[in-house]
């Protein structure tokens, strides 16, 4: 006999859907990216949108990880991830301004960062055990 599936804590299933829609919107907005791989060799291109690719599912999977599985260290990553993100998108409108591939990104992040704010809170503490806060 199998045990009866535990039920997800609402913020935890607002936290998948929100990351799930990040990474569609960066999976969907990726092959209209050919400035950012521009200035690459010509066999370059199409490994690095391969690697962009293989990067996005590993997301997915971190995901699912943290959101079905109960990984924290699932989550943990997905955290610095946002960080790093977030590091890049001001360094490039820093650089470039704001351009529509930033726009993606920012929008991007915001899911990224809403989504990863409910999993630390609301019915998610407990969730992973440790690493909650009470606002």
């Amino acid at each position: 006999m199998s045990a009866a599936p535990a039920t997800i804590p609402k913020n935890i299933f607002y936290f998948e859907v929100l990351l799930y829609l990040s990474l569609a919107l960066d999976a969907v907005s990726m092959p209209f990216r050919d400035d950012a791989f521009e200035n690459m060799p010509d066999m370059s291109a199409p490994v690095a949108k391969l690697i962009t690719a293989g990067l996005i599912l590993l997301f997915v999977y971190l995901v699912w990880l943290a959101a079905r599985r109960h990984k924290n260290w699932a989550r943990m990553i997905l955290l610095a991830s946002l960080g790093l993100s977030v590091i890049s998108i001001i360094g490039t409108v820093g650089d470039n301004g704001i351009q529509t591939d930033i726009v993606v990104d920012i929008v991007s992040a915001l899911l990224t960062g809403f989504g990863l704010y409910l999993s630390f809170t609301g019915d998610a503490v407990g969730w992973f055990g440790s690493w909650t806060f009470k606002p």
